[in-house]
């Protein structure tokens, strides 16, 4: 169970070293202590010894995976390690860097920090890979192999035109490290000197802790090889334009790393300073939420005259835990984390810092805290502008309608948060605290212009196998979820059976399920069958295969173009539209019949085929955006059973052919 504040999370830390007659392993493990803010999620570190890659990684803090044990069998003369928060990808071991990926030809260790936005499409053009994560950065190593090129070098020169969005990215080779920044520069990537070697990361403070000395950082665009021959550029991309975060320099960044020739702390303490000066209060004290918003709220201290001291007392160690609160701890929410000082808060007017809100939930609950603990008034004030649209390019932030600024205006956010008065920082106002042009940087989050062109369906699941949840009744022998579980066996559906639910214990269907260890579960009451799904299970789609209860319009509501239902007849495209038969005949939609009644239809009719759709649940009775169609020519000696057991044949073909076609693009 993790007690961290719901803030934006940074997607990963990296640090490659390249050092002859070093411990590196010992000296990467410090390096990512260093940038452990950057993800605590997972850490993993490889080393070359000139003949193999060897990697160790897991789950949880540096501290947690790594010791005097393990490290000692790194090693070798060049590594790389990294620090993961997952943006694409899930919180799995698999999706721990370094990534391996290896082929006759090569092997390479793979450490990423930033987003592709395309690695969707990359991955569907990579065809016979058998993938060990569902990462964009291994997407981005088979890439770099799949290449043309005669060297690793030119494989990975032509790769990067396939490459939009975020990376500063280190190859890992036997013997060698490659360094590469993306042309627009989203991410910080400095090179330093230590000794005889050199070492590359994401932030200076690495640099610092390792005793390595700062050079330059990598320019955007640009590629540089580390080997016994020293550090070269071997590519640049000529781009002019540049689009670095700009909320490295709120929140992510460590305070005491320089950024484009800026000390972090420094440009905090100015956007406090700033916003002093823009919103004004009258106040007995100016404190922070620890630790995030104290250098700011020191700047605004100085520029206030009103004195800065500590209300709430930050508890370091809570960090990632396996242990499980029960429901009295849970209940103390934010209190686990953030003790308030009564003494100093009681009677106080207080001016509150912080560097950002994102869903407001955790900063309502320190509002919260601090009223119970005697403040007379709280002002809050927020070091950057109101975050209005999600990141694409390596930042963990929720869908827009989870922004508290996308969906509430100023005034709305300070009712909900119980606050005396709110000021943001003006977006204006943040970039002059930097003193740099607004032209280099992304402000995407704040302003929604978005320096490439973006897939607003992305998430950070686009890569995982989509969840599915198969809700059956005791009709039938299971067929459509034998389909569908051999589809997914045979690796044709990229998705996975969550769970099988029914509404009966006599389903035939949960034993099937429970042959293949898939949860299964028996459901009557449909408020807690909607729960089931969207919160327990938090399901992708939804795959009716002889559910005998009708659905509500709630359900459908919230599961928009989700639910998969399979019809007996042919649904149109349009209310009042018609489907034709091969035959040119006009095919029967058999609307409001069932199985069986809808079969004895078709011979009644004397149709030249039976047919069924696949489409998704709308709130018209048996209508939906259709997804597949079947026919089945009929046969002058045909009966119920003998048209339905060849229909029904089809139909299992058709409705996981829907499924491949909404879940593996």
């Amino acid at each position: 169970m993790a007690y961290r504040q719901k803030k934006i999370k940074e997607a990963c830390g990296v640090f490659g070293i390249y050092a002859p007659g070093e411990n590196i392993a010992k000296i990467i493990f410090f390096g990512l202590l260093s940038l452990q803010h950057r993800g605590q999620e997972g850490s993993g570190i490889a080393v070359g010894d000139g003949t193999k890659i060897n990697l160790i990684k897991g789950l949880g803090f540096v501290t947690q995976v790594f010791n005097e044990n393990n490290l000692s069998f790194l090693k070798g003369f060049v590594g790389l390690g990294h620090t993961r928060y997952s943006t694409t990808g899930s919180n799995s071991y698999s999706n721990v860097q370094p990534i391996l990926i290896k082929n006759k030809n090569y092997q390479l260790a793979i450490g990423h920090n930033g987003n592709i936005i395309n690695s969707e499409k990359l991955k569907n053009d990579l065809k016979k890979i058998n993938f060990s994560s569902t990462t964009d950065s291994e997407i981005m190593g088979w890439v770099i192999i799949k290449s043309k090129g005669k060297t690793l070098e030119e494989k990975i020169i032509n790769s990067l035109p396939n490459f939009i969005g975020a990376y500063s990215l280190i190859v890992l080779t036997k013997e060698k490290l490659f360094a590469l920044r993306d042309p627009l520069g989203f991410k910080p990537l400095v090179l330093g000197r230590l000794n005889g070697g050199y070492v590359v990361c994401s932030e200076t403070c690495a640099l610092d802790t390792v005793g390595a000395k700062y050079i330059r950082d990598v320019k955007p665009g640009e590629i540089i090889l580390i080997d016994n021959n020293g550090a070269k550029p071997i590519w640049q991309i000529n781009s002019k334009k540049r689009s670095f975060c700009l909320f490295e320099y709120v929140y992510f960044a460590r305070p005491d790393s320089i950024i484009n020739r800026e000390v972090v702390n420094d440009v905090r303490k100015r956007s406090g300073t700033i916003l002093a000066y823009e919103a004004p209060v009258n106040a007995d004290l100016v404190s922070s939420v620890p630790d995030s918003g104290t250098s700011a709220a020191v700047g605004y201290s100085k520029a206030s005259g009103i004195p800065f001291e500590e209300v709430l007392i930050k508890n370091r160690y809570i960090g990632r835990t396996f242990i499980q609160p029960d429901q009295r701890i849970r209940e103390l929410g934010v209190k686990i984390k953030f003790n308030p000082l009564k003494k100093v808060i009681n009677k106080k007017r207080i001016i509150l810092v912080d560097d950002s809100i994102v869903r407001g939930t955790t900063m309502k609950k320190l509002v919260t805290v601090l009223r119970a603990a005697g403040a007379k008034k709280i002002h809050l004030r927020i070091c950057s502008p109101p975050i209005r649209f999600p990141c694409y390019y390596g930042v963990d932030t929720p869908i827009q309608s989870q922004l508290i600024a996308a969906e509430k205006d100023i005034k709305s956010i300070k009712k909900f948060l119980n606050v005396d008065s709110l000021k943001y920082l003006s977006l204006r106002s943040l970039i002059k605290a930097t003193r740099q042009k607004e032209s280099v940087f992304c402000t995407a989050c704040f302003s929604g212009k978005y320096p490439t062109v973006i897939n607003k369906n992305f998430s950070k699941s686009i890569l995982e196998p989509k969840k599915l949840a198969v809700l059956i009744s005791n009709i039938g022998k299971g067929s459509n979820l034998q389909a569908i579980i051999n589809a997914i066996k045979e690796k044709n559906l990229n998705a996975k059976i969550s769970v099988v639910i029914s509404d009966t214990k006599e389903a035939f269907g949960l034993q099937r399920a429970k042959k293949y260890q898939i949860p299964t579960l028996v459901v009557n009451d449909n408020d807690n069958l909607i729960n089931i799904l969207k919160n327990k299970y938090q399901v992708d789609f939804i795959c009716l295969a002889g559910w005998k209860k009708i659905i509500p319009e709630k359900m459908i509501n919230i599961f928009q173009n989700r639910i998969l239902n399979i019809h007996p007849g042919l649904i149109p495209d349009e209310l009042n539209g018609k489907v034709k038969n091969p035959d040119g005949t006009k095919a029967l939609w058999n609307r409001g019949k069932l199985a069986n009644q809808a079969i004895k239809n078709f011979l009644d009719k004397r149709a030249t085929y039976a047919g069924s759709t696949v489409h998704f649940l709308s709130k018209e009775f048996d209508f939906g955006p259709v997804l597949a169609r079947c026919f089945e020519k009929i046969k002058p000696n045909d009966t119920i059973n003998s048209l339905y057991g060849r229909l029904k044949k089809k139909e299992n073909k058709i409705y996981v052919q829907a499924l491949i076609k909404i879940c593996n693009n």
